[in-house]
């Protein structure tokens, strides 16, 4: 099979049979062979009975339906897991990525043998202030930290070689950083594309500031996973070593000046030094606590379903 669209939604009833068509026109013109799957997030506007439909009508239409509302992360997991094409292409279900784009970035990733081809919506439909401006800040912020130079991380239409979704696990929010997390795998030829925004059609934007907001902390929490996620004590130990060398001065200085200094000066007590001595001593004691846990937790973790199925057509 050529290719596997995954396609995550939540609420796009409206859109759902115009992008089936717009997909499938692209796909029979150029001959590919390919599967379309839906993974319903938990919609509650009857999204599943339109998929339930098309799946009827054409068994490359596949869905996958979510008890409740799990997150984009989890659809583009359980989406990735099924999928079976050379080339996994990720489109969001609103019409605002283009299907057009899907053979060249189907060529980027088999004759330019890239391992993940991202989107870049140089134009976009977007309110400025409200979402350009914030994602222009967020891009920057993700390309400073994660060292992926891309302009639009957030961009839902990716192409990826299929060895790069069978192994990555993209969990929590985790989502709008899936390039970074090709790269800590050791997937290293990132490409981008320039990609046609669509203004919406339909619907409401699901972004908002607590979006925004979650989005600059999933890049701290990404950060710290890449770079201490399986071994937490080297941070955490570093910073109670610093803590407790800080602590220890403090204590070794208020030993000389009371004993051979000024003897008969305040008590130790009454002075900051020592307080300043002691709080540094049990944060870094907390430090070296938290590396701790954090080894265990690892040595101890087991994988947990994060998502519950109701649903699934044609597989």
């Amino acid at each position: 099979m050529n290719i596997s669209v995954v396609i995550p939604l939540l609420n796009e009833k409206e859109s759902l049979t115009e992008l089936y068509d717009w997909i499938a026109k692209v796909m029979q013109s150029n001959h590919f062979s390919y599967e379309i799957i839906f993974i319903d997030d938990g919609s509650t506007d009857g999204s599943w009975d339109i998929i339930t439909s098309l799946s009827q009508q054409d068994n490359s239409v596949k869905g996958i339906r979510f008890l409740k509302n799990f997150g984009k992360s989890q659809a583009l997991h359980a989406g990735f897991k099924k999928a079976q094409g050379e080339v996994v292409i990720t489109m969001d279900a609103d019409l605002q990525d283009n299907p057009e784009e899907i053979p060249e970035l189907y060529n980027m990733i088999v004759k330019e043998q890239f391992d993940l081809v991202s989107g870049w919506k140089k134009k976009r439909f977007d309110n400025k202030l409200t979402k350009n401006l914030p994602s222009k800040l967020f891009n920057w912020a993700a390309r400073r930290t994660s060292g992926v130079i891309l302009n639009d991380f957030n961009c839902g239409l990716k192409a990826y070689n299929l060895n790069v979704v069978k192994n990555i696990d993209v969990n929590g929010e985790m989502h709008r950083y899936i390039p970074v997390l090709a790269k800590n795998a050791g997937f290293t030829k990132i490409g981008e594309k320039v990609v046609q925004h669509q203004a919406r059609k339909y619907g409401e934007t699901k972004f908002g500031m607590d979006r925004f907001i979650n989005g600059f902390l999933d890049l701290i929490t990404i950060w710290f996973i890449s770079r201490f996620g399986r071994r937490p004590m080297h941070l955490f130990g570093a910073l109670g070593v610093i803590m407790f060398l800080i602590g220890t001065m403090f204590s070794i200085y208020l030993g000389i000046d009371k004993l051979f200094l000024n003897p008969g000066g305040r008590l130790i007590t009454q002075r900051p030094q020592f307080y300043i001595a002691l709080v540094t001593m049990v944060i870094g004691t907390q430090f070296f606590v938290a590396g701790f846990l954090g080894e265990i937790i690892l040595s101890t973790k087991r994988d947990k379903k994060r998502y519950l199925i109701g649903n699934e057509l044609n597989f």
